[in-house]
């Protein structure tokens, strides 16, 4: 069965990965970025039913206008994954200053919930959908240098599961972790070693398959991409 799948964060890394592989096998994908460039590539390398916009997601008009669209010209989504994210650059917390805090906070928390509240009640009036909310394995556990983005995870980690004990039977809300794969965002915090991780282009023929076997009854676990 194709669905129709939502993913934000698009313009890269695992989000670019996702959505070049659900399209490849068949499925529709709604997709939205902050780059304008990384829009207009999408835009023209995959024609309708593809959509892709140019979205700021800790922005919540931005985010309300890209869902009333999209909601008026397709079915809620049958996947809605939750990608976009920064990572603060590596530093002690005190080293971070308050502008850079409060961005990632914006987009890697605020929004998560901008997103859920403009797509996720089309999908409840339906009673059916997945939510995917993508965490990390410093949603689960620390590390220096990124305490930022670590709160920040644990928080999506928190929201998803108090999230899947709010919907109705026959949906799911599930914190994901990827794993540790070798994108521009590990590049950031390992440098050189980034390269020895899992290449995206191997991870992604795992993960797609995974998340479109996902189901109701994997409600509020948390999981992984092995």
């Amino acid at each position: 069965m194709k669905k129709l799948i939502v993913i934000t964060g698009v313009s890269r890394g695992l989000g670019r990965a996702m959505t070049d592989e659900f399209i490849n096998l068949g499925h529709t994908v709604i997709g939205c970025a902050r780059s304008k460039s990384a829009v207009e590539n999408l835009t023209n390398k995959y024609a309708n039913p593809h959509q892709f916009s140019c979205v700021n997601v800790a922005d919540e008009n931005s985010v309300q206008e890209w869902a009333s669209q999209t909601l008026t010209n397709y079915s809620p989504p049958d996947l809605l994954i939750n990608n976009a994210a920064i990572i603060n650059q590596p530093a002690p917390i005190w080293k971070v200053d308050s502008e850079e805090f409060s961005q990632l906070i914006d987009i890697n928390i605020k929004g998560v919930a901008n997103v859920v509240r403009h797509f996720v009640p089309a999908m409840i009036s339906r009673g059916s959908g997945i939510i995917v909310n993508i965490t990390s394995g410093w949603g689960r556990s620390t590390s220096p240098q990124v305490g930022p983005y670590c709160a920040s995870k644990w928080a999506i980690e928190g929201l998803t599961r108090a999230l899947a004990q709010e919907l109705p039977s026959g949906m799911a809300a599930i914190p994901l972790n990827p794993g540790i794969i070798h994108t521009d965002m590990l590049d950031i915090c390992y440098g050189e070693e980034a390269k020895s991780f899992t290449p995206v282009e191997s991870w992604v023929k795992k993960a797609v398959p995974f998340l479109l076997n996902l189901k109701p009854k994997d409600n509020g676990i948390p999981l992984t991409v092995s």
